[in-house]
């Protein structure tokens, strides 16, 4: 675990959906700018270890703090508004809004906090530009490939200045080549601003881009390292 304070944890955490226990006693904790990997099999519950601490989902028992709040503690729209400001997401597969250009996507959450439309598009296109894409702004997801498409949701996530990024399988939908270019594009991003990242992912190569891994298996988490002194 880490030595530092954490920004964000989990504590015992229970979640069963129906008859089948999804958390059973997971805990977490993550420290600014640490870049760390949920990794488990198929089922074993890291996707609802991550919306949990996005505060998505509601664990049935346990307890998720970020900084100074409760987010168990905390109703749907104190949650929803640190979603819109602390926090940013990506995707397997982007979730762009199709009718929008790829600048006015980036541009999005911005928009959605109150700034207005120039403000918002210029701060989009730096980061655009940052991510290797500030040519696409004109254009709409349709028109640009898979791994450009996920640059741009990248520099969406980013354009808040998020404190933590929630990472669900980012490169789950690239080919190697393109999903090493995101990794490092993205990595770097994150770690120029100090953001924690939670990234969710099967692939050793891109847990490799982290600082550390979190392993989930049965609904149970485990630091790496702590398995292997154990």
């Amino acid at each position: 675990m880490p030595s530092q304070p954490a920004l964000l944890s989990a504590t015992d955490l229970h979640k069963v959906y129906g008859s089948t226990p999804a958390l059973d006693g997971a805990d977490f904790a993550i420290t600014p700018g640490e870049i760390v990997a949920v990794m488990g099999p198929s089922g074993s519950g890291k996707s609802t270890l991550l919306h949990c601490l996005a505060g998505i989902v509601s664990p049935d028992s346990g307890t998720v703090r970020y900084a100074d709040h409760d987010l168990t503690a905390m109703n749907d729209v104190g949650r929803s508004a640190l979603r819109r400001t602390d926090f940013g997401f990506v995707f397997q597969f982007g979730q762009l809004v199709p009718e929008l250009t790829c600048v006015q996507n980036v541009a999005l959450p911005l928009r959605l906090n109150g700034v207005k439309r120039k403000e918002a598009e210029r701060t989009a296109q730096e980061w655009m530009d940052r991510l290797e894409v500030a040519e696409l702004g004109h254009k709409r997801p349709g028109e640009v490939s898979g791994g450009q498409g996920q640059r741009v949701a990248i520099a969406r996530s980013l354009v808040t200045g998020p404190r933590v990024l929630f990472a669900d399988e980012p490169t789950g939908a690239l080919d190697s080549l393109n999903g090493e270019r995101v990794m490092e594009l993205f990595t770097e991003a994150a770690r120029s601003t100090d953001a924690a990242v939670v990234l969710v992912t099967h692939e050793a190569r891109v847990a490799a881009y982290s600082d550390r891994e979190v392993v989930v298996r049965d609904g149970k988490s485990r630091d790496r390292f702590a398995q292997y002194a154990a």
